[in-house]
């Protein structure tokens, strides 16, 4: 029994070293290859090793990435938002400068300088199933004050704005949530529990699929745009409507002999 014993575990380590060494090292080559692709386009801001990179005023020209973790990477880069092309308020979302696996490798090699987020794993079917009341609850209560009530964003103190929530992907929703980017906060899962974060994206896709029944969106940002529309065009045309009428109305003349 003693020798079948040990001939159990020397085939089982036999068997199972191989794999985890293989893994090993292409954990560590996706790390290497992150911390390449760090160093040519994101240490000029956040340092050689990501600790950051502080202005002679004091201020913060490129915040630490030591623990942010990969989900963070991958909103930011993934959004396009990072690499920047120059300091400014805020990072606008524009198209990605890595492809996927290059973000990857930029997101390992930030998971590996310290603990923090992974990148969520996030299918259809966890929104198909997820609950869209209970989604629109929580979006109303938490989100509706920065990104207004159909998503569609809204302006922030300091020149600054909260981004339009439509169009983007799950992934990034629920890294958003996660991480909270530049102004947003974070809502960890003990704010949100994963199917809180699941169930609000559920609605923002369920939001963004329905058509507008009341006719134009008029951009869905509330009254500022109604109201302008409704001086511009609403008055705006009665005036010119009356001007018309008065203007193409008969006027009666008075002839000679008639009674003063």
């Amino acid at each position: 029994m003693l020798v079948a014993a040990l001939l159990a575990a020397g085939g089982l380590y036999v068997a199972l070293s191989p794999a985890d060494a293989t893994n090993k090292a292409d954990d560590a080559s996706m790390i290497a290859k992150g911390r390449s692709l760090f160093q040519v386009g994101c240490s000029s801001c956040h340092g050689q090793n990501a600790e950051g990179i502080v202005t002679k005023r004091g201020k913060q020209y490129g915040p630490s990435l030591v623990g942010v973790g990969a989900a963070a990477v991958d909103f930011q880069v993934g959004t396009g938002r990072m690499p920047m092309a120059q300091p400014g308020v805020q990072a606008a979302r524009k198209k990605p400068v890595y492809n996927q696996d290059e973000i990857d490798a930029l997101g390992a090699y930030v998971q590996s300088l310290g603990p923090g987020p992974a990148v969520p794993d996030i299918t259809q079917s966890d929104i198909d199933n997820a609950d869209v009341v209970k989604g629109g609850q929580f979006f109303r209560t938490n989100c509706t004050a920065c990104h207004n009530f159909a998503g569609s964003g809204g302006a922030l103190p300091g020149g600054k704005h909260a981004p339009s929530l439509r169009g983007v992907s799950a992934k990034h929703l629920y890294e958003a949530m996660l991480t909270g980017p530049q102004q947003m906060p974070v809502f960890s899962d003990g704010v949100l529990s994963p199917q809180d974060k699941k169930d609000i994206i559920a609605y923002l896709k369920k939001n963004e699929a329905t058509p507008s029944y009341g006719g134009f969106t008029l951009g869905s940002i509330g009254p500022v745009s109604e109201g302008l529309f409704a001086w511009i065009v609403g008055i705006g045309s009665l005036v010119g409507i009356g001007i018309w009428l008065t203007s193409s109305s008969t006027r009666s003349t008075k002839k000679k002999g008639d009674a003063a």
